[in-house]
């Protein structure tokens, strides 16, 4: 058994810092130069690709095959779709989730000129004293949740003259807290956590001098979410992708918050069966904590990869992140795991 060394603070810092950082699929510039500034100080190589994806790459004994390792930088949000006539907005979503789980929800609408503004998600009739029994009845949905902006607005022409547009960008807030028992409470821990993960992986590599069997790119893609994040610009020799991403914790699954989980199988079909033996050896040989799952509503940046016709062997691997694509939560232990496994890969054949 070999002991890899993970420094959680700064692992934990640079998860706080990007939950911090809006990013919703097609606003990720901030966070993209974000992951590519601590790269950079750590003295690796970065590119970015024409999507504005990110590319870190270190140097292995094998230069004729590499791996990829990728995490998106991408999370769930919204645009606004209409201004209505009485100065709410209705939006339109950004990747999967259930309109119920942002009810209620502060966020900030970014406008191309003029700034940002704040407001509530609500359903359009809310109050209870005003509506009575119909507000628990009413199912949740684009034609009834609506942004209140914080302004002095009582009509479309009113928020026009703000300068708030279709098309302009609507970031959650992430309500993100870090507990004394470990745990991190955030939206948008899929997939930041597993960016951290990966910079956690590569400072550790800097750090402890550790050598690489196969020369590594780190892949921190910006599209995930609506299904298109690692499909072009994959380095091209490639041999082995292994996403991390979220592993989903909950009933009927084997995934924990305080283990890496390693995919069988997704909405996409079964991982690459030797790359999952692998990663089950050297977990077991290195006594990390892991739960092997299958997940039938999932996809990753691997299965985008495959799907866009890339000839790679794939895997992936995520710590557990509860109550995916609500408010989610997760313990540091996952996220030392999922290191781990992540190193013990990289520095074996």
């Amino acid at each position: 058994m070999k002991e890899y060394k993970v420094n959680n603070e700064f692992v934990l810092n640079h998860m706080l810092d990007l939950l911090k950082t809006p990013s919703p699929t097609g606003d990720t510039e901030k966070s993209i130069d974000y992951v590519e500034k601590v790269f950079n100080d750590l003295g690796i190589q970065t590119r970015k690709t024409i999507k504005n994806a990110l590319i870190a790459t270190l140097q292995g004994k094998n230069d004729n095959m590499h791996r990829t390792l990728s995490a998106h930088v991408d999370t769930l949000g919204a645009m606004v779709k209409e201004i209505k006539s009485d100065g709410k907005l209705k939006i339109t979503q950004i990747g999967g989730y259930a309109w119920s789980t942002i009810e209620g929800e502060y966020c900030t609408i970014s406008t191309q000129e003029n700034g940002t503004y704040t407001g509530t998600v609500l359903l359009n009739h809310a109050s209870t004293h005003v509506h009575g029994g119909k507000v628990n009845e009413t199912t949740r949905s684009g034609d009834n949740i609506v942004i209140r902006l914080d302004e002095k607005v009582n009509s479309k022409e009113d928020v026009e003259k703000l300068g708030v547009s279709v098309g302009d960008f609507v970031y959650f807030d992430t309500r993100t807290q870090y507990t004394p028992s470990g745990f991190i409470k955030s939206r948008h821990l899929d997939d930041k956590a597993c960016v951290a993960c990966l910079l956690g992986m590569a400072e550790s590599i800097v750090k402890n001098n550790l050598e690489l069997e196969y020369t590594t790119h780190f892949f921190i893609s910006n599209y995930e979410e609506v299904g298109h994040g690692s499909s072009a610009s994959i380095p091209e020799k490639t041999y082995e992708f292994l996403a991390v991403d979220m592993a989903a914790p909950g009933d009927g699954q084997e995934s924990s918050e305080y283990a890496v989980t390693i995919c069988a199988k997704d909405s996409s079909g079964p991982y690459d069966l030797d790359m999952r033996k692998r990663l089950t050896q050297l977990a077991k040989s290195n006594e990390i904590d892991y739960k092997i799952d299958i997940y039938p509503f999932y996809g990753s940046d691997a299965s985008a990869a495959l799907r866009a016709g890339w000839e790679i062997k794939h895997g992936l691997i995520g710590p557990g992140v509860d109550a995916s694509h609500s408010y989610e939560r997760l313990h540091m232990d996952s996220i030392e795991a999922t290191i781990k496994l992540g190193l013990a890969y990289l520095t074996n054949k």
